[in-house]
């Protein structure tokens, strides 16, 4: 089975984000990068700046510089932030900052024009110095460097970007909660159309494509057009069934005769009855299991499994009185359950005839609800079946005793069309009556009922 649509789109929109948030990251590090880096360097230029103008005012007397450069870091040893200056002539004057140092990796060619580097300064710390070779008006050249450790720069930027990977990550949640709505959203009419399908499935209505977007209103057209049509298939393959019925019941009824008028003239017809028994047995299962394959897809009302059961009960009650039997039966109100009316009529018919042929006085039916689904039990006090015989019962043809007449068939039809409805059949030992239990369950059904694999 392919992956869902649910989780392609969580993968896939989770690909994009993420994809989306490392581009934005590393695009937005470069920026601030650049941007604190240009800070950096303009308040560099303008304390050189500052340098020049007090060189030229004091013409580089050691003394009068104090008056210009009052900056505090500037006279704290090792306080990142220095200056030095040197004349062609020898004379070198630096910050007391530099204490015993000097910047001597930023004297060597030193431009006309301002220049940027980065480097190492005293004590081996990262510094970014602005050099330049500046000839005053009493033609003196010196040659100013103006330099500031880089340590703040790098934790400015670590902030910086602890900031942004938390603005991100608030915002990558952000998208992630919203790209789970608007999944949730798109998929939505996908779910009422799935839910729409069984539900009306099962009621026999058509979708209405308005209720729908539009990109899904031509899908819901098809849909309804296949499921008229499944239902026309359905319907004939069962009107079929029938006619087919109809049409074996008169020549074996004839049949059935014929065989009678010989054996009122005494002549030995046995095996041809049974012959001819086992035929419309067979014929009757095959019948059922046309219904059978069909009953999965077919749209089935809840049948009143209360008014059912009793009417068999009502059904059976007078066959048993002509054997001295008695059929009691406890079935509870308002029972229901999707299944064909036919179908579990049939199955309850084969059930109650097998278990009031082989009783000794009693069988009783009850029915109940429960969380599972709907339940019917038929208890004989028959000599029920031996564990080991029980799944050869429920197999065609499966006679475990020829002494009363019969086929065999009655439990494998009633498994055939309770299989197709997902339903099931069980034997077991009476607690009740000491003979045969056997247990009908029927599931609670509120999805379309899946094509039943019908036990051979």
């Amino acid at each position: 089975m392919k992956t869902s649509l649910r989780r392609r789109a969580m993968i896939g929109g989770g690909l994009w984000l993420s994809a989306a948030i490392v581009t934005a990251i590393v695009t937005l590090s470069s920026f601030i990068n650049t941007v604190t880096l240009n800070r950096f360097d303009e308040l560099l230029l303008e304390r050189q700046l500052q340098i020049v103008v007090a060189l030229n005012n004091t013409g580089g007397d050691p003394e009068l510089l104090g008056a210009y450069l009052t900056d505090p870091a500037y006279e704290r040893p090792y306080s990142g932030r220095y200056w030095q200056a040197e004349s062609d002539d020898g004379v070198l004057l630096t910050s007391r900052s530099l204490f015993d140092s000097l910047l001597k990796d930023h004297t060597a060619d030193a431009p006309s024009e301002p220049a940027l580097r980065t480097g190492l300064g005293p004590e081996n710390e990262r510094i970014r110095a602005v050099t330049q070779k500046i000839i005053f008006e009493d033609d003196s050249v010196w040659t100013v460097i103006v330099a500031e450790s880089m340590t703040d720069l790098l934790i400015e930027r670590a902030k910086i970007r602890q900031n942004v990977l938390i603005a991100f990550g608030f915002v990558g949640v952000l998208g992630f909660i919203g790209a789970l709505l608007q999944m949730s959203m798109i998929l939505r009419p996908l779910s009422a159309l799935r839910y729409d399908v069984a539900h009306r499935w099962d009621s026999g209505k058509a979708l209405d494509p308005q209720e729908y977007p539009e990109e899904v209103a031509p899908l819901v057209e098809d849909i309804n057009a296949l499921m008229t049509r499944n239902r026309d298939i359905i319907e004939r393959s069962r009107r079929q069934a029938a006619d087919l019925a109809h049409a074996l019941k008169t020549p074996s009824a004839i049949a059935r005769n014929e065989l009678s008028s010989l054996a009122a003239a005494d002549m030995d017809v046995g095996s041809a009855m049974d012959a001819l028994d086992r035929i419309d047995a067979q014929l009757g299962r095959s019948l059922a299991r046309i219904r059978a394959s069909n009953a999965a897809s077919a749209p089935t009302a809840a049948t009143d499994m209360t008014r059912t059961i009793e009417r068999m009960g009502k059904l059976f009650r007078s066959m048993a009185a002509k054997r001295d039997k008695e059929i009691r039966i406890n079935v509870a109100d308002g029972l229901q359950a999707r299944i064909d009316a036919q179908d579990i009529e049939e199955v309850l018919g084969n059930v109650i005839d097998n278990a009031l042929k082989w009783c000794a006085t009693t069988v009783t039916v009850d029915a109940w609800s429960a969380e599972g689904g709907t339940f019917i039990r038929v208890d004989d006090d028959g000599p029920g079946i031996p564990q080991e015989d029980r799944r050869t019962a429920l197999r065609s043809g499966g006679r475990l005793d020829t002494s009363e007449p019969g086929t065999g068939l009655g439990l494998a039809i009633a498994t055939d069309l309770l299989a197709a409805y997902g339903a099931s059949l069980s034997l077991d030992a009476s607690d009740q009556l000491g003979g045969l239990t056997v247990l009908v369950s029927l599931p609670h059904r509120s999805a379309p009922l899946r094509q039943a694999q019908i036990p051979e």
